[in-house]
């Protein structure tokens, strides 16, 4: 099995969307500041390129909100690219009343180079750098995202900076091979050993897994959870696939009250210890809708998104949550098969 899965794990961890979803427009007004041209323009938003350590220039965009008590660096999942997922950006800014910067992978939308695991570990070191010099962001105000393959660079980089204010897992991998093969040790050609890093984050993790997930097992999710030093309350969606966890009116909820509750942990309390987070005990997975439902912004033209999918349009009124819906396209069709979409 070595051989042949050392093979999947190098070439068939990463698909980025071919063609990218998104053009890059100069605008020579402004200095050439850089717009995403299928996006309405927005204040507070800056398009950026920033150079990594491995020589590749990758895209990334700040997103601005005036009232942030946070900033939260998103990483993406496989299939998707900076131009497909801003519209989640925006609506995640408004909703949380953060400051959100993503990026695209080496190799994705319009940045330069080839996806690998070890250039996607250096484009997160280049957007960590770029938002602590140029934005001013401190790690104590910092909260880490990471959904599907991007919980990779999301837990290398939590691993090595111990004061982020926290970190969200959203259908996170134990591991690349782990996807395919319920191996029980971790094989030096492995992507993305989450399994063997996440005992080395300090900050607060919230775990958000969907129990129906067909393509990265819930179990991973729980088993992360059960890893972790400081855990959060964990938000197991009933029901909920790989692709279709914002339409649940819970996981914006229960996203809320996680980065309050850090906000507040992370206020002065005259030298005494920080507020306590929520039960560290694991919740019962969700039964049903609540009143707090994810609805994006009508503003922003309607574009296919592979890794989200469900195209993140308003929830359907229903007290029954929302199966998974994935794509149909034969190239989805083929990686679902292959196991290879995460």
């Amino acid at each position: 099995m070595g051989g042949v899965t050392s093979s999947i794990a190098a070439k068939f961890a990463f698909f980025p969307p071919n063609p990218p979803s998104y053009t890059l427009t100069a605008d020579d007004s402004s200095a050439g500041k850089l717009h995403i041209s299928e996006a309405p323009r927005r204040e507070g938003v800056d398009v950026l390129k920033l150079r990594t350590r491995r020589g590749n220039e990758i895209v990334a965009a700040h997103i601005k909100h005036p009232k942030a008590t946070a900033t939260l660096l998103y990483s993406h999942g496989n299939a998707a690219d900076l131009g497909q997922m801003f519209e989640l950006f925006v609506e995640l800014s408004l909703r949380l009343r953060i400051n959100l910067m993503g990026y695209d992978y080496s190799g994705y939308g319009q940045s330069t180079g080839k996806p690998t695991e070890y250039n996607t570990y250096a484009d997160i070191d280049a957007v960590y750098k770029c938002l602590k010099e140029q934005y001013g962001v401190k790690d104590e105000q910092l909260i880490l995202y990471g959904q599907s393959v991007g919980s990779g660079p999301t837990i290398d980089l939590a691993s090595r900076v111990p004061d982020l204010r926290g970190v969200v897992l959203h259908s996170p991998i134990l591991s690349g091979i782990r996807v395919l093969y319920p191996v029980k040790r971790t094989y030096w050609f492995d992507v993305f050993k989450n399994i063997d890093k996440i005992g080395m984050v300090n900050s607060p993790v919230l775990v958000i897994h969907g129990t129906a997930d067909e393509v990265v097992d819930w179990s991973h999710g729980k088993q992360l959870y059960e890893l972790c030093k400081e855990k959060y309350e964990p938000l197991w969606l009933t029901g909920g696939g790989h692709c279709n966890l914002e339409l649940y009116p819970e996981f914006i909820k229960h996203l809320k009250k996680f980065v309050l509750t850090l906000s507040k942990s992370k206020a002065p309390t005259n030298g005494s210890k920080k507020a306590s987070l929520d039960s560290d005990t694991q919740t019962k997975p969700s039964e049903g809708a609540t009143a707090d439902t994810f609805e994006l912004q009508p503003d922003l033209p309607e574009v296919s998104r592979n890794s989200l999918d469900s195209r993140l349009e308003k929830s359907k009124k229903s007290n029954k949550p929302e199966k998974s819906r994935m794509s149909t396209d034969r190239v989805d069709r083929f990686r679902r098969r292959k196991g290879l979409v995460w």
